[in-house]
């Protein structure tokens, strides 16, 4: 089975989801006897390619066109499709990040193929091919068999571990043909978070709501999260009455994440805010209200007032990192 895995970059960097998408399409490879070859969009410096054949790619395919230079979903999925077409891949995997939620359907339009979205399971195919995915705002899983002659799947970020297979990589510059005709939109500008850990990334993630009774006491929060290397999140009323901003906002309405351990402190768990977190693999809660909907799906939990727990926590985790 010929594998092609998007080796998506942000700046010219990898993230740790585009390892975990080369990681898991070599895994694969291994198990069928097949290829895995990684395909690479956009000005990315050649020894960084080579990175991906630490996690198991054989070949990149390197698309470095001055049109490339910012990520637009018709010249990516059209690159990604022809970089398919060259290597006869018979399947297409893609991390479900933003971008990739973007042009996956794209490419399985181009490629006449079946996809599957929020993949969480390495396919079965001893009798077919057949995968998993959540459904329900991660309430359910869906075994979903796959019939076409080419398949597309977007994996959930954090659901596998980056997994070292180290491999002889060959790199291969190759051209699309693209022209200015193909560009039927344009990125005028690209504004980034910086010098945060990424929320869809992070695999600890510190999340408190109204409990919090103001931005002011929101430092706690920071405290605990910059001694843990954890990202901050938020309940949707916390974004709304704009004590933090909107891209904290963690829940069916705002942002979905996997992270190993979220940390939910002042907040009640309504069904929309767990639609958000409930595939995190370890839920801890803090709430003065024992009652409190979240305890029913958390792994811990601690009923208390967060002005008080909190300090205490923040000292624990001290002592810890003090060893």
């Amino acid at each position: 089975m010929n594998i092609l895995v998007f080796a998506e970059n942000t700046d010219g960097n990898f993230k740790k989801s585009t390892f975990e998408a080369v990681s898991y399409a070599a895994q694969i490879a291994k198990q069928n006897n097949g290829t895995c070859t990684a395909v690479s969009v956009g000005n990315i410096a050649d020894e960084k390619l080579t990175e991906l054949g630490k996690y198991g790619a054989t070949k990149v395919l390197s698309y470095k066109q001055e049109l490339l230079g910012k990520f637009a979903a018709e010249t990516y999925s059209k690159v990604i499709s022809h970089a398919a077409q060259n290597d006869n891949a018979e399947l297409v995997i893609i991390s479900n990040t933003y971008s990739g939620k973007s042009i996956a359907p794209r490419i399985a339009a181009r490629l006449k193929a079946g996809i599957v979205t929020g993949v969480i399971s390495i396919p079965q195919t001893e009798t077919g091919f057949k995968v998993r995915r959540t459904v329900f705002s991660g309430k359910s899983f869906a075994d979903i068999e796959m019939f076409t002659p080419v398949k597309v799947i977007a994996i959930t970020p954090n659901s596998f571990a980056v997994e070292e297979m180290p491999q002889t990589c060959i790199i291969t510059q190759l051209d699309a043909g693209l022209t200015n005709s193909d560009q039927v939109t344009r990125s005028v500008e690209i504004t980034r978070n910086s010098g945060k850990i990424v929320l869809t990334e992070a695999e600890v993630v510190i999340s408190a709501g109204r409990g919090m009774k103001g931005p002011e006491n929101w430092h706690m929060i920071e405290e605990l999260a910059d001694i843990l290397g954890a990202a901050t999140a938020c309940s949707k009323p916390v974004s709304d009455m704009d004590w933090r901003p909107h891209t904290e906002h963690v829940g069916q309405t705002g942002i979905t994440i996997k992270p190993n351990l979220y940390m939910a402190i002042g907040i009640s768990g309504a069904i929309q805010h767990l639609a958000g977190v409930s595939s995190s693999k370890v839920i801890v809660v803090i709430n003065k209200d024992a009652e409190a909907p979240f305890f029913k799906a958390a792994d811990y939990g601690i009923v208390g007032d967060a002005f008080e727990v909190l300090p205490k926590l923040i000292e624990a985790a001290k002592a810890f990192k003090r060893g």
